[in-house]
C-alpha cells in the first residue's frame, strides 16, 4: 500500500488507486472527524480551508494559492465529471490535501480522461472522504481557519494523541513564505495569436508570476496583450528587458507580509510611472507598497460566489476569490497613501458579506488591483471587465506620456 509523506509517493505504484483505508482528519484544537482515505494514503498537513464553490473543483487544487492547505468541498458531491488535461490552472495539484464528503464512484463526462481519485494518486495528494463537510465548515466558521492533517493507512493507527501533536507541531501559515516555491524558474511568453487574437499586439505587459492560474495570461492574450511571464524573485533589470507597457502582479499562497522583494519591486515600478494592475496576492502586494498594512482573515474568502459592490459604480459583482489575508486600508474615500510620493489612493471594492477591502484604485499614480479573480475560472465573469480597465489605463498612459513628449519638444524648440 503506498505511503505518501509530506505530498511524495515513495510506491512505485501510486497511480494504481488504493483500497480506501480509515483515515482521519484532525484539527489543531482537537476536534477530529473519521472517514475513508481517498486519493493517496499517508499524511497531509496544511491549513484547513473551505471553498464554496459547486463546480470547479479541478481547477481549485491546481490553482497555487492554495498550497499548503487543506480544502474541504462545501459541495457536497466531488469527482462527478473527471479530470482532463485542458482545465488545469497550473503544472501540478497544488492543495496539500482535500477533503470531501460523496466521492463519485466513476466520473461521466465527455471531457473526462480519467478520475479524480486516480489524480490524487498520481501526484501524491493525501485525502478524506466520507466526512460530514458541513460540520467542518461549521466549526471553521466559527472557530477560524487552523493547522490540520489528514492521515490514512498505516499513519490513521497512531494515537489520537499522537495525531494532535502532529499537527501542532507544523508549520502556520502566518509567515510563510510560498510564492516562490510555486512560481516558475523560467520566464516564458503568452502570444495573442495563440488565443484567436488577429494582427499585431495592442501592448506587452511583464506579468510577475506569484502563484499565477493559467487563465490569466490567457485573458490578457485575448484582448491582444502579449504576456511576459516572470518569475517571482524577477527585478527591475528583468522587468525593463522585456519593454513593457504596464506591469501585472499575480496571486499567490502565503502571508503578504513576508513579500519584501515582490513589495520592494513595485515601490521601483511604480516609481517609473508604469501602469499596474495586481489580483489576489498582487492586491496585498499594493497596499503594502503604498504603506498599508495586512491581516489575516478568520476563514477567508474562498469560491465562486462572493459578492463584491463597485463603490465608484455601485454596482454589485458575483465574483471568485482565494485569500486568507487582507489589505488594512481606510474606506471613508481617497486618502493620501502612508508612501506619500504615491500620492492619493481609495478604496475602490468592498466585500458585501464582511466588508474587507477588494480593491485599491491610486488617483495619482496609474496603478489599480482588486483582491478576487477575474479571469474565474471557474467562476462568474462579471469581473472580466477590469481586464479592459487596464488595457485602457496603458493606452491613456502611453497617450499622455506621448503628449507630453511633443510638449517637451516644442518648448525646446522656442
Amino acid at each position: 500500500m503506498p505511503i505518501v509523506e509530506s505530498n511524495k509517493v515513495t510506491d512505485s505504484n501510486a497511480a494504481t488507486t488504493p483500497t480506501p483505508s480509515a483515515a482521519v482528519l484532525v484539527l489543531e484544537d482537537g476536534r477530529m472527524f473519521r472517514g475513508r482515505s481517498y486519493g493517496a494514503q499517508g499524511t497531509a498537513l496544511g491549513e484547513a480551508v473551505f471553498a464554496t464553490g459547486m463546480t470547479g473543483y479541478q481547477e481549485t487544487i491546481t490553482d497555487p494559492s492554495y498550497a499548503r492547505q487543506l480544502v474541504v468541498q462545501t459541495a457536497p458531491h466531488i469527482g462527478n465529471t473527471g479530470v482532463n488535461s485542458e482545465d488545469a490552472e497550473s503544472r501540478k495539484i497544488w492543495v496539500a490535501g482535500y477533503i470531501v464528503r460523496d466521492a463519485a464512484r466513476r466520473p461521466s463526462n465527455w471531457r473526462s480522461e480519467r478520475s479524480l481519485d486516480a489524480e490524487l494518486v498520481e501526484q501524491g495528494i493525501v485525502g478524506i472522504q466520507g466526512v460530514d463537510t458541513r460540520a467542518i465548515t461549521r466549526h471553521l466558521r466559527e472557530h477560524k481557519t487552523m493547522r490540520a492533517g489528514i492521515f490514512s493507512g498505516e499513519a490513521a493507527q497512531a494515537s489520537d494523541k499522537e495525531l494532535l501533536e502532529t499537527v501542532l507541531a507544523s508549520a502556520p501559515m502566518e509567515g510563510a513564505a510560498l510564492a516562490e516555491e510555486v512560481s516558475i524558474d523560467e520566464a516564458y511568453v503568452v502570444e495573442p495569436k495563440d488565443h484567436g487574437w488577429d494582427g499585431e499586439p495592442r501592448f506587452s505587459i511583464a506579468a510577475v508570476d506569484l502563484g499565477i492560474k493559467a487563465m490569466t495570461p490567457v485573458r490578457f492574450a485575448e484582448r491582444g496583450v502579449r504576456v511576459h511571464v516572470l518569475p517571482a524573485t524577477a527585478t527591475l533589470e528583468d522587468v525593463n528587458a522585456v519593454s513593457p507597457d504596464g506591469f501585472f502582479m499575480s496571486n499567490g499562497p502565503g502571508d503578504p507580509a513576508t513579500a519584501d522583494h515582490q513589495v520592494t519591486l513595485l515601490r521601483s515600478v511604480l516609481d517609473e510611472k508604469l501602469p499596474y494592475f495586481g489580483i489576489c496576492f498582487g492586491n496585498q502586494i499594493l497596499g503594502r507598497a503604498l504603506g498599508f498594512g495586512t491581516y489575516k482573515l478568520r476563514y477567508g474568502h474562498r469560491g465562486i460566489n462572493q459578492p463584491v459592490m463597485d463603490r465608484r459604480t455601485g454596482k454589485v459583482e458575483i465574483t471568485s476569490q482565494n485569500h486568507g489575508f487582507a489589505v488594512d486600508a481606510p474606506m471613508n474615500g481617497a486618502t493620501v497613501a502612508p508612501e506619500e510620493r504615491y500620492g492619493r489612493v481609495e478604496v475602490s471594492h468592498v466585500s458585501l458579506n464582511d466588508d474587507v477591502v477588494e480593491g485599491l484604485a491610486c488617483l495619482d499614480i496609474p496603478a489599480f488591483s482588486v483582491q478576487y479573480h477575474p479571469e474565474a475560472a471557474a467562476g462568474p465573469h462579471d469581473a472580466a471587465y477590469l481586464f479592459d480597465r487596464f488595457i485602457d489605463l496603458m493606452a491613456d498612459t502611453k497617450a499622455a506620456t506621448a503628449a507630453n513628449s511633443t510638449d517637451t519638444k516644442t518648448e525646446d524648440q522656442k
